[in-house]
């Protein structure tokens, strides 16, 4: 199922930079639409971008044509795939105002099945642009729309708030995954995102649904850690993915070497667990489409 073996290798060369011209990837094909993933926890520091970045590396080692798309004015998921912000020629801020198409906002990464739209610093102020600008929640929704049928699977990582960007996200998504820390506040905030998510599905999106929640740096030396996996797995149970990301170091150093866990470390236990997440997540679209 994942074609890995030659990104294992420690010698493997960081992704170059380049716009996507004619991506092998993004080439229009007869099957079904892109399903869409936003990943969305309002609480930072919960494993969010970590999560996007590995999961749509794994899911493009098992040759899925994926598009991870950094709705982050921070731009994580951009430097930790191995894309330079400041060389990109556009971004998703161009992007969502019209300046730029995804087409043209497009880049390639060292995955061959794996293309991302980078984002920068000046997404900072986009959440104010947006407040005035028409159709200010589906824009993102109408870009995606012109590509959809390009891939198989479309991740949104979003910035750790509820604005109008992850407002953005959620309308454009048929699913969302929630990243959840083995903390006690994680449980507290799970609510809050619980309730924007059924007012975007009445207001906006009827048919988005809950992807999952994936319970992140699990320590199994801490009762906390098992404290909280047991609550989500009682009061969430059909929600709870069986996957649980471990806290693991190698998993924290591969961004700093613009790598995803499967080419930084594949033989880690952090990325056997983003493989095993991306079965998940693969087992649900058959089961949608079934």
């Amino acid at each position: 199922m994942f074609h890995v073996e030659q990104w294992a290798r420690s010698d493997f060369p960081s992704p170059p930079f380049f716009p996507v011209v004619e991506s092998p990837v993004s080439k229009k094909r007869d099957c079904p639409l892109a399903k869409i993933i936003t990943i969305a926890n309002q609480k930072g520091g919960v494993g969010k971008t970590t999560t996007a970045i590995n999961l749509s590396a794994c899911l493009a080692a098992a040759e899925k044509r994926t598009l991870l798309v950094d709705l982050d004015p921070q731009g994580n998921a951009t430097s930790g795939i191995g894309i330079s912000r400041e060389r990109a020629e556009a971004s998703i801020y161009e992007v969502l105002f019209d300046q730029a198409t995804l087409g043209e906002a497009l880049c390639r990464t060292a995955l061959p099945f794996l293309d991302v739209v980078p984002a920068n610093m000046e997404l900072i102020g986009a959440e104010i642009e947006l407040v005035g600008a028409l159709a200010r929640e589906s824009r993102l929704k109408n870009h995606l729309e012109k590509i959809r049928d390009q891939y198989d699977y479309i991740l949104i990582d979003c910035p750790p708030s509820l604005g109008l960007l992850t407002i953005n996200a959620l309308t454009a998504s048929d699913s969302v995954l929630i990243p959840l820390q083995c903390e006690y506040y994680s449980l507290e905030g799970l609510a809050q995102l619980m309730h924007t998510i059924k007012l975007v599905k009445r207001a906006l999106n009827p048919g988005l649904k809950i992807e999952g929640i994936v319970l992140t740096m699990y320590d199994a030396r801490v009762n906390l850690s098992a404290q909280v996996l047991k609550e989500v797995r009682e009061h969430f149970s059909e929600q709870a993915m069986r996957t649980v990301i471990p806290r693991n170091v190698r998993l924290s150093e591969a961004p700093s070497f613009g790598k995803p866990i499967i080419l930084y470390d594949i033989r880690c236990a952090g990325a056997e667990s983003y493989l095993n997440l991306a079965k998940e997540v693969m087992e649900n679209a058959k089961k949608s489409a079934g």
